[in-house]
């Protein structure tokens, strides 16, 4: 299961812009989804686990660690803001101590057993940085440093802080800020030159420099290749070199070799590929790679390995050794100099033999666990790992099988006891399980002896221990936030309950910012702020505001550098009232999480009118279903409050109301029709057909205390008369718009008038009429909005029976469905109710003057 770590700076150089309008920042997190994306179409990437991690100092830095999920992992990345300094050393460090969490609870280092290229856990830290000087608390530094000092319990036992299926590799963002116009260069990405280039090296990465997006992209595919399971092992040459070989392909002795001229593949610091096995999925070995020392039991405690195991070759030709049954190791070795030069001998049936220093008791050099060899096919190079002196064990147990037929003699028993003193305790285990294998007889005692002494045991349980209480901790501080600084506490030298401003002091300061003195700061007491150090300003320099860098003088250089630092790292708020840029900042995947703002707001009073219906807010999705399962759209939105107010009764009345009294006629009740969203639908819609029995023909039959109820609260009213349809003695309606000083509020509010029966209308001419008012209809639905007043005006007009009004109200219905009017087709729909009972009352009517007859 591989380890994708990604570490992002986060420090403020990276909000500079590139030629696109982008920040680095942004660029990085577009170059971790593109390497996620391209990462995907491996199948293999269904194991990956990936970790983000920051800037931000330890353990706040850990965004996405162990427990978190993807989905986590992509929020953490989406909401990274760049401030503060690049810290890169300590970011480094917290990275591989989060990748080590948990080594010394499974036991995958074996400390003192050996190391074993099949257990492990592949990782690949990915840095994305602008390669510019690294900076922190104590100023610039000019090399790479990681910190010494771990929370890790058992780091001391490896000299590095990294191990050796950990690979650094570095994007260094090069982008300019004006687009180049030299034509981009085509061919591999060159390494960075600045300083993690070498710690990416040390681990068996690299750096990339990136100077355009191309070679970002280009990039991201090379690291997506570089996702393999191995283990890195530093491969270097000891005796003299080889014979070189004629044309004929055989050795030439005649052709001395340069023995001490430095090579490139004298010495390799590349991966071997340990595959995994193809029915488990996890690799599989058999041998491990032995310590560069002897373990003892006198030894108090195991001396520090490096992460990369020095493994030497000797270039003496030897025939490859293999006998059946007897497993091994083999791993393929990642293309080299080393390699190429085996290769290009074109000699597949013979080997190198590989030694570890010091890993024997009485040789300095060791004996031989492996050797290397070409394959047979010339296409690559493997490390074929065997039993520790592989060429002791071999005849013997060659000769245990053919010769004495699995019942060894006592002369084979005292060689095969000599055998086993030369080699590593940790050793004992894996050959007795390989012996078993072969079918071969008990001849390893049962009470192994691992080698170590009981404190060194001892003390690796406690390790483990200690480990899992600090990997809990560390974990339960992934994803929190840095406490925020709440500054220095200072405490108040002013004297009484003064004012600021009646302060001498401050308002001579004041006088000094605005340059109307000079700057003189008052003496002051020393022994009162001990500890305090004050620098004082040259009598002479005078407020400084900004300016070109060039006209800044040499002595003021240093006053103007920390006033930009201040501006930069906002250490200081000097302008009262002024945000900080990240309140106003939110980023595009939380703008429409308007469900988390209405959280943080105040509880709203409740409504004046209780049975108003509540608005239905729409914010962030305009078709939002409300409680009738209906979808909203944008130009149908419910509004809240009502638009329309009509004035109880016994308020005060209008001076309006005498002369509205004497020039209109009314019907006995003014219908007041209130809406969802709160308007009035007009009255004055059905007065046309009403029945005379409902209207009141006399003109001042209406009592005044009803026409003062309908005054007073009418602080707006429009007068829009409506077209004169001669031939009919009917009620037209109509508003009236007038200011009355005692409301602010704008109502409407029908009226009607009686119309002189001065014309006769034709059918033919009713016909005509009634065609361009369906014409106009068509008109006004289409209309964006919610003024619907033309609409029911233009219905009013309709010539003929109730029968043909329902007729148009059902047209206009039908037209309003076309454009999602779901607002104006619920008018319409209150209006066809009116119709229906209007004509219900009629018949009703007509039945009981009929039976009174």
């Amino acid at each position: 299961m591989p380890i994708l770590l990604f570490l992002i700076d986060t420090s403020a150089s990276m909000n500079q812009r590139t030629d696109l309008g982008t920040s680095y920042l942004d660029i990085a997190k577009g170059a971790v989804e593109l390497f996620l994306k391209l990462r995907s179409r491996d199948p293999a990437s269904r194991g990956d686990r990936y970790m983000l991690v920051t800037y931000d100092e330890p353990p706040y830095c850990i965004k996405a660690g162990w427990k978190e999920n993807h989905a986590t992992f992509m929020n953490e990345l989406k909401n990274l803001q760049a401030s503060g300094l690049t810290t890169l050393g300590q970011a480094l460090r917290s990275s591989f101590d989060l990748l080590n969490l948990n080594r010394l609870i499974s036991g995958i280092d074996n400390y003192g057993q050996g190391r074993n290229p099949f257990f492990l856990e592949p990782s690949i830290l990915i840095t994305i940085t602008d390669g510019n000087k690294l900076t922190s608390t104590a100023g610039i530094q000019e090399e790479l440093h990681l910190p010494l000092n771990s929370p890790l319990p058992g780091s001391e036992l490896t000299k590095e802080p990294f191990r050796w299926d950990q690979r650094l590799f570095a994007l260094v963002l090069r982008l300019p800020g004006l687009a180049s116009t030299e034509p981009e260069q085509l061919g591999s990405v060159p390494t960075d030159e600045s300083a993690i280039t070498q710690m990416c090296e040390v681990t068996g990465g690299r750096s990339y420099c990136v100077r355009t997006q191309r070679m970002l992209n280009q990039c991201l595919e090379s690291l997506v290749q570089k996702v393999q399971s191995g283990v890195v092992i530093n491969f270097e040459k000891t005796g003299p070199d080889p014979l070189l070989i004629g044309e004929d392909g055989l050795m030439d002795s005649s052709r001395p070799s340069n023995s001490f001229a430095a090579q490139p593949w004298h010495s390799c610091h590349k991966l071997i590929y340990v595959r995994p096995n193809s029915k488990t999925g996890v690799p599989v070995g058999h041998w491990p790679i032995p310590e560069s020392f002897w373990p003892d039991q006198n030894l108090p405690s195991l001396p520090p390995r490096t992460s990369h195991p020095v493994v030497r070759f000797s270039c003496v030709d030897c025939e490859p050794m293999v006998i059946d049954k007897l497993p091994f190791d083999k791993y393929e070795l990642e293309p080299s100099p080393l390699t190429q030069y085996i290769l290009e001998r074109k000699s597949p049936h013979t080997c190198w033999q590989v030694f570890v220093t010091s890993s024997g008791k009485y040789n300095e050099l060791g004996y031989p666990f492996g050797y290397l060899k070409a394959s047979t096919t010339l296409t690559c190079v493997n490390l074929f790992v065997m039993p520790y002196n592989y060429p002791v064990l071999l005849p013997l147990l060659d000769d245990l099988f053919k010769v004495h037929k699995l019942k060894p003699n006592l002369k084979w028993r005292q060689a095969f006891d000599g055998y086993l003193k030369t080699l590593p305790p940790y050793y004992l285990l894996p050959l007795k399980k390989a012996l078993r294998m072969m079918g071969a007889p008990n001849l390893i005692s049962d009470n192994l002896d691992c080698g170590l002494s009981y404190s060194v045991i001892s003390y690796l349980k406690k390790l483990s221990q200690q480990t899992k209480l600090e990997s809990e901790r560390i974990l339960a501080s992934v994803g929190k936030k840095p406490p925020q600084e709440i500054g220095i506490k200072v405490k108040n030298h002013s004297g009484g309950g003064m004012s600021l401003t009646h302060n001498k002091n401050f308002r001579k300061l004041l006088k000094e910012i605005i340059g109307e003195t000079s700057s003189r700061l008052a003496e002051l007491n020393t022994k009162e702020f001990a500890g305090f150090q004050v620098g004082l300003l040259n009598k002479d320099l005078k407020p400084q505001t900004y300016r070109n860098a060039y006209d800044i003088s040499r002595r003021g250089l240093l006053d103007q550098l920390t006033r930009m630092r201040s501006n930069l790292l906002k250490t200081h708020n000097f302008i009262v009232g002024l945000d900080e840029d990240s309140l106003h900042s939110v980023p595009v995947a939380q703008m429409g999480n308007y469900q988390e703002y209405l959280k943080t707001l105040a509880s709203p009073l409740r409504e004046i009118d209780p049975d108003q219906p509540k608005r239905l807010h729409t914010f962030g999705n305009p078709f939002k279903q409300d409680k009738k399962g209906m979808m909203i759209d944008e130009a149908d939105e419910f509004v809240t409050g009502p638009q329309n107010k009509v004035k109880r009764p016994g308020e005060p009345n209008s001076p309006l109301s005498s002369k509205r009294r004497r020039n209109a006629t009314v019907t006995h009740d003014v219908h007041e029709e209130k809406m969802e969203n709160g308007q009035i639908l007009p009255d004055g819609f059905l007065s046309k057909s009403a029945a005379p029995e409902l209207m009141n023909m006399t003109g001042d039959g209406i009592a005044p205390n009803q026409l003062d109820s309908l005054s007073d609260d009418f602080t707006s009213l429009r007068r829009d008369i409506l077209i004169n349809k001669p031939g009919s003695n009917a009620l037209v309606g109509g508003t009236k718009n007038c200011s009355v000083p005692a409301d602010d509020q704008k109502v409407s509010v029908t009226t009607f008038r009686t119309v002189p029966n001065t014309l006769q209308i034709t059918p033919a001419m009713a016909q005509g009429i009634n065609a361009d008012i369906k014409h106009q209809l068509m008109k006004e639905v289409r209309k964006f909005g919610r003024k619907y007043e033309r609409i029911f005006i233009l219905l009013e007009g309709v010539q003929g029976p109730l029968a043909v009004k329902k007729q148009f109200v059902e047209f206009t219905i039908k037209e309003a469905a076309r454009f999602k009017r779901r607002v104006l087709i619920q008018y319409l729909e209150k209006a066809l109710e009116k119709i229906d009972s209007h004509h219900l009352l009629n018949n009703v009517n007509h039945i009981n003057s009929r039976s009174s007859c």
